[in-house]
């Protein structure tokens, strides 16, 4: 709550500082934010929006009557962005108070989601240096959380998306014939996710993103946005490719450093490497949308590891796989490793109601976390979902979706308690953008 509270001053303060030079209201939209000129000509704008939140889960397993409702604020987010008169320099401040992070887990304690600078070099080649989404994740992942079509981000980002990082970023937009553009980013980061204020962990992370858009840029941001409420009057695709290699991960995906750290026989820290590539495709076209997403992961583990460090900073030798010690495989079974794919599609109707679907795989390596029967364990997920829009574009709307899960054996509960049977998973948000 202390992160909270300083993250939140910190976003006021910034923003009086820049008011107190008396900029003008130059628009406002519902969903699109406030955007004030200042006299010198540059140009702020805040934005933000909140998610009320509910969902229950049921089971099919007879032995359980009833499942579980959950209540919770989902976002709360609040943004200052802004760049300067020539618009050579932009920047963005992004901070969450509600606690969950991108992909529903507990994220209290990093409220300060993005905060980077950026450079325009050339009208087509920008660098950045901060802290953002990186474009080495998949291409859902990048896309507003006000305008997902789905209550939730898919199975697959949450398997092996590490959200934000901290590094030096650059990106290229070039027209290339015919109104086709390609788009390369880059990306070399601290490998740690969000930015590590404890001691930094193994090495760098480097990787890039490479995307062709063969009819030309999408309306109104919308390579960065799921629903098609813009309706596309041409069509609209992009596809595109990305690749990673985390030099030294201490975590399970790359998302929270310091989780997960191995000793060598001098106590020096030996981590394994992560690996990562998939391939990823957007299309939209008179309210039809359609995504799909394939992605996977190797590591590399080091040959001197000798020791692992436990939650409490104690250390223990033993790396016990079905009662053998196997250090190799029981590195990679704390590791998101295998692969997944997402596909989902919906219609956005003229009414401004947008019914969608979507069906995701994951395929765990025999030795991986994707095999943890509580968290995971769970190779296929549809979803089917409802969505009402009040005005156009993204600033109110109403959503419902429901989720079958299928569960292998040996899976858990919530509680971690053995269960039969599979899942079912219904969800309800709201969205209010100012």
């Amino acid at each position: 709550m202390k992160k909270q509270i300083l993250c939140m001053l910190f976003m006021v303060g910034l923003g009086s500082l820049i008011f107190a030079q008396n900029p003008i209201l130059e628009s406002y939209k519902l969903g699109e934010g406030l955007r004030f000129i200042g006299k010198s000509g540059y140009e702020l704008k805040l934005t933000g929006y909140a998610q009320p939140y509910v969902d229950f889960k049921s089971y099919t397993d007879d032995n359980y009557e009833e499942g579980y409702t959950r209540f919770r604020l989902r976002r709360a987010r609040f943004r200052i962005s802004g760049k300067s008169a020539n618009s050579k320099i932009d920047y963005r401040f992004q901070a969450d108070l509600s606690g969950i992070s991108e992909v529903g887990d507990n994220n209290a304690g990093a409220p300060l989601l993005d905060a980077w600078i950026r450079y325009s070099i050339t009208k087509r080649i920008k660098i950045i240096f901060g802290q953002k989404a990186t474009p080495t994740d998949n291409r859902e992942l990048p896309m507003g959380s006000q305008t997902l079509q789905l209550v939730e981000r898919s199975r697959l980002t949450s398997a092996f998306s590490s959200i934000r990082e901290f590094g030096f970023f650059a990106q290229g937009n070039f027209r290339t014939g015919g109104g086709t553009y390609l788009r390369p980013q880059i990306a070399v980061t601290n490998g740690d996710g969000l930015n590590a204020f404890d001691a930094d962990h193994g090495g760098l992370k480097i990787g890039g993103r490479i995307d062709f858009l063969p009819f030309g840029l999408f309306n109104n941001f919308g390579q960065f946005r799921q629903a098609d409420v813009m309706r596309e009057n041409t069509p609209k695709f992009v596809i595109g490719a990305h690749f990673s290699n985390n030099y030294g991960m201490s975590s399970r995906r790359g998302r929270a450093g310091g989780a997960i750290v191995y000793l060598n026989d001098s106590l020096r820290e030996s981590l394994p490497n992560y690996m990562k590539f998939g391939i990823d495709f957007l299309f939209k076209y008179k309210g039809f949308s359609a995504l799909g997403e394939f992605i996977s992961s190797r590591a590399v583990v080091p040959s001197d590891i000798t020791t692992r460090v436990r939650n409490d900073g104690s250390t223990s030798t033993t790396f016990l796989v079905d009662g053998v010690q196997d250090v190799e495989n029981y590195v990679k079974g704390r590791m998101m490793l295998g692969s997944a794919y997402n596909l989902q599609m919906g219609y956005y109707f003229k009414s401004r109601i947008s019914i969608d679907a979507r069906y995701t795989h994951l395929k765990a390596d025999e030795h991986s976390f994707l095999n943890n029967g509580t968290f995971y364990n769970r190779p296929n997920y549809y979803t089917l979902g409802v969505s009402k829009y009040f005005g156009r574009g993204y600033g109110f709307k109403i959503q419902g979706d429901v989720t079958y899960n299928e569960a292998l054996d040996g899976s858990n509960d919530l509680y971690g308690a053995p269960m039969n049977g599979n899942e079912w998973v219904f969800r309800i948000i709201t969205t209010i953008s100012f």
